[in-house]
């Protein structure tokens, strides 16, 4: 077969593309997932990294600038990935996948080599651009590359290597802090481990194949038949193609939406749900564990070194969660599942919360804290973190489906930006009990807004689920 000029992928790999489409599309999704998995280790690697920075020894942070140190890689993924899916529309999924590779590699260099916070801030904004972007790129590239009975399957995978790859920083977190905690710069070699993935991703991208939906949104027919070739049986691609010839056509009659229909009150509605839904995921405080689970067991009552060791029990947590979570979306009701998530987490706030009352200055603290941390996350990562992201994309309407999940998501990232940043200054005027009572809070809230206004959408169409709120405009 001739040479793809779109994916530039060797020559010699494309007979065994084709005899074995399901082989290929598992090394597709493995590679390209790497962005998730650099999502997860930078995000996550800050919890254990931030202890030894602030030192006045190195980088000197206060309150306040540790807060935007944690806080500036989720305001630049916030416009990451507003600006990726856009950008990736017009170059293409892989070429954007590899740009943001190289990004991902540059910037986590400049991270750590910052010699000071200004330089640090610089750096993780620059990092949270790659990991906005890729966390709209990413799905999108495995959604258009996957078969439809293995769409969900395949798109889930990077969620699961989002929480792998924030595990794996807890580990290393906590051997590097315990092996190498008495050296001035510690927080550097955490920091560098990072470069690992990206390099990896950035080799990997060369064997990534193009994306036959965008090719053939640009009209390039013949070259989106020969990926489907790569990637389905030879009876299925052609049938494929024409699916999506046909899908095409129909969007090029629709007409346009835009801002102006968020004055039709049922699109309103559906559009405030995600948006809610999105923002009260991330107020009820969980980036204030992901990000800084090292500190909130230290202010129990464990060492920095144990803090860290012990942080892994939340980590491991929270992949067995998603694992766990991600069977259960299309086996019980959506409504119920958040419910039930929403409420858990509410519980295991206030239970913290009187808990740091109850027990100050007893040894049992921390470990009551860290036990109530990992039954916060099972709440959590097993039922509002998969919902989380579904749910804004089954009640944003066909007609600006593309500004409805936009705006869903920039609340969600602004919201977690909030938390980020003021989290360390929280737990300095009012404490553990008083920062996770102020989460309780948000929890309350989403509980009673699900309870009052998500209707259940499982087993429904998306048409079904727009015609539904029509219905009750």
């Amino acid at each position: 077969m001739p040479n793809l000029n779109v994916s530039e992928n060797p020559v010699q790999l494309e007979h065994v593309q084709e005899k074995n489409p399901k082989k290929f599309l598992k090394l597709i999704t493995t590679v390209s997932t790497f962005g998730g998995l650099l999502f997860g280790y930078d995000t996550g690697v800050i919890n254990g990294a931030l202890p030894f920075m602030a030192k006045p020894d190195q980088l000197n942070l206060n309150a306040f600038t540790e807060g935007l140190v944690a806080s500036s890689l989720i305001l630049g993924a916030a416009f990451g990935s507003i600006t990726g899916g856009r950008l990736s529309d017009k170059k293409g999924r892989r070429s954007l996948i590899m740009y943001l590779a190289i990004l991902f590699l540059f910037s986590t260099i400049g991270c750590v080599l910052a010699p000071n916070a200004s330089i640090m801030i610089i750096f993780r904004f620059l990092l949270g651009l790659a990991v906005g972007g890729s966390s709209v790129i990413i799905p999108s590239y495995l959604a258009e590359m996957s078969p439809s009975d293995r769409r969900g399957m395949m798109v889930t995978r990077n969620e699961l290597m989002i929480v792998t790859g924030q595990f794996l920083a807890y580990i290393f977190n906590a051997v590097i802090g315990n092996v190498f905690g008495d050296t001035g710069h510690v927080w550097r070699y955490m920091l560098v481990i990072a470069t690992l993935p990206a390099v990896a991703l950035w080799i990997g991208v060369v064997i990534l194949p193009e994306s036959p939906r965008w090719l053939a949104s640009k009209g390039r027919m013949a070259d989106a038949l020969k990926v489907l070739q790569m990637i389905r049986h030879e009876s299925i691609a052609q049938q494929e193609l024409n699916e999506i010839k046909a899908h095409i056509q129909a969007e090029q009659k629709m007409e346009k939406g835009s801002l102006k229909d968020l004055r039709i009150p049922w699109i309103r509605k559906m559009v405030l749900i995600g948006v809610i839904i999105g923002s009260i995921s991330q107020l009820v405080g969980i980036n204030s564990i992901m990000y800084y689970g090292t500190q909130i067991l230290e202010s129990s009552g464990f060492g920095t070194k144990t803090a860290l060791i012990a942080n892994v029990a939340n980590g491991l947590i929270a992949v067995v969660a998603v694992i766990v979570g991600m069977s259960l979306t299309n086996k019980v009701n959506r409504r119920s599942m958040l419910l039930t998530g929403l409420t858990g987490v509410t519980v295991v706030l206030i239970t913290i919360g009187i808990s740091t009352f109850a027990l100050a200055g007893s040894p049992a603290l921390p470990f009551v804290v860290l036990s109530l941390t990992v039954l916060y996350l099972a709440f959590f990562q097993g039922a509002i973190g998969p919902l989380g992201w579904l749910i804004i994309a089954e009640t944003s309407p066909a007609r600006i489906r593309g500004v409805g999940m936009g705006i869903a998501t920039l609340f969600l990232w602004l919201c977690n930006f909030i938390v980020g940043l003021l989290f360390p200054t929280l737990l300095n005027t009012l404490g553990l009990s008083g920062t996770f009572f102020l989460f309780a809070v948000f929890g309350f809230i989403g509980v009673v807004f699900v309870a009052k206004n998500l209707p259940e959408t499982r087993g429904l169409s998306l048409e079904q689920i727009e015609e539904n709120f029509k219905m009750k405009a």
